[in-house]
């Protein structure tokens, strides 16, 4: 006891062991859903299903335990929502890239993602994009991931028409409605593990209707990561049409993890008198590398969960409450049988709710000066309607510069956003 105390600073951050513990099992019900979501999302890529679900837990332990271990934070990481989304429907589905290609394109993006974490260039390129596209970027993916999620549940489908309709009331689209209804009063109950118990109500009722077939055991040994471990081609990744989706993820990844860790960190009182991050520089690192070994391991952007708001909550302080969190993810592994039965509409009812956590950061946009309302509509409207984070992305910015310059307000313009929308213009017209 004395040398977690001493180790992980316990004492000078005013916390008790307890209080670690109680917070690491907070933060991993907060966000286990992952485990079951992640997989169910990219196994649409064509990877396979059960190496993915192995894959998600090694990828979340190690970063976390990374981070709790190495960085001294009580911030987990796991394969993010929303960069999973444009890995599987944008790069795959849509734009027709292999996953292995798509893989590598997520390995690059972490690698330049580490280059700028050196010497703070990171934080300088993000206080130069305005906040309210930064926030744009947020509610646009929240309504992307809503939209897959609406799909998978049933309730949204194509239409001839009007291009999109109403499904009809399906025995499985009932259900997933009453995982969503589950979750959503859980949330507003503030409820520990609301999405994760969700999925798992929802799988219960789909047992009950005959559509899930129940497992022979609980308990195994995971599936082998094999088929998608190290199958990354970085090689194909290198190519002027992709430098849009590398882009795309670098970005996102930027303000997911800084947003994060500002929180997180405010929560904890880990923000000196100038405003700075105490041991910022270690997250950031723990960040980028995370999304390089996730990557070779197979699997999308590994980032800092805004989850871990929940074990801070609850007293975590100091990377003992990581450490806990990470074991969790390694004791999820034997349970396998049980996480692959979880049926798309069953985890469909998560998705909207991250969507809806995601989408919330719109409120703090100035909605009286329309010369930032124009670009961050823009940027939230054509993720979901292009089925792309990346042009939405590339749009917003081009507005925003656009507009800017033609209203000759050249004071809200610098290099690094010319720069930025040089590169969009590249990713659309290539």
């Amino acid at each position: 006891m004395d040398f977690l105390d001493s180790y992980f600073k316990i004492s000078e951050r005013k916390s008790t062991i307890s209080h670690e513990v109680m917070g690491g099992v907070t933060t991993f019900l907060a966000m286990a859903y992952i485990i079951i979501v992640n997989p169910s999302v990219l196994s649409l890529s064509g990877m396979d299903k059960g190496a993915l679900i192995t894959v998600t837990c090694l990828a979340s332990f190690i970063g976390t335990i990374i981070a709790g271990v190495w960085a001294n934070s009580p911030i987990a990481l796991a394969p993010g929502m929303g960069l999973n989304a444009f890995f599987t429907y944008t790069l795959t589905l849509e734009r027709q890239v292999p996953w292995e290609t798509a893989l590598g394109i997520v390995f690059l993006s972490g690698c330049f993602f580490l280059i700028l974490s050196i010497g703070g260039i990171r934080e300088k390129i993000a206080s130069s994009i305005p906040i309210s596209l930064r926030l744009a970027v947020g509610g646009g993916i929240g309504l992307f991931i809503a939209f897959i999620g609406l799909k998978a549940m049933g309730i949204v489908v194509a239409n001839q028409a009007t291009f999109v309709g109403l499904g009809e009331f399906t025995k499985t689209t009932c259900v997933s409605i009453i995982g969503l209804l589950i979750i959503i009063v859980m949330e507003v109950k503030k409820k520990k593990g609301g999405i994760l118990i969700g999925i798992i109500i929802t799988t219960i009722l789909g047992i009950a209707i005959g559509d899930v077939a129940i497992p022979s055991k609980i308990l195994s040994l995971p599936p082998s990561p094999a088929p998608i471990l190290f199958k990354l081609d970085i090689m194909s990744a290198f190519k002027l049409s992709l430098i849009g989706p590398i882009f795309s993820f670098m970005f996102v990844d930027l303000f997911d993890s800084l947003g994060t860790l500002m929180s997180c960190s405010k929560e904890m009182g880990l923000i000196d008198d100038s405003g700075e991050v105490k041991n910022l520089g270690r997250m950031l690192y723990t960040d980028a590398g995370s999304t390089i070994i996730g990557a070779a391991m197979g699997t999308s952007t590994v980032t800092a969960y805004v989850e871990s708001a929940a074990g801070i909550m609850v007293g975590a302080r100091t990377g003992l409450a990581a450490t806990v969190t990470a074991l969790g993810f390694l004791l999820s592994l034997f349970f396998t049988p049980l996480i692959s039965i979880v049926p798309g509409y069953a985890t469909a009812p998560a998705l909207i709710v991250v969507g809806i956590f995601m989408f919330r950061q719109v409120s703090n946009l100035e909605f009286g000066d329309l010369k930032i309302l124009f670009p961050a509509f823009i940027t939230i409207f054509t993720m979901p309607l292009t089925y792309s984070i990346s042009t939405g992305l590339a749009l917003g910015f081009l507005s925003y510069i656009l507009v800017h310059l033609l209203t000759f307000d050249f004071k809200k313009l610098n290099i690094t956003l010319f720069f930025i929308g040089a590169i969009c213009l590249l990713h659309l017209l290539v």
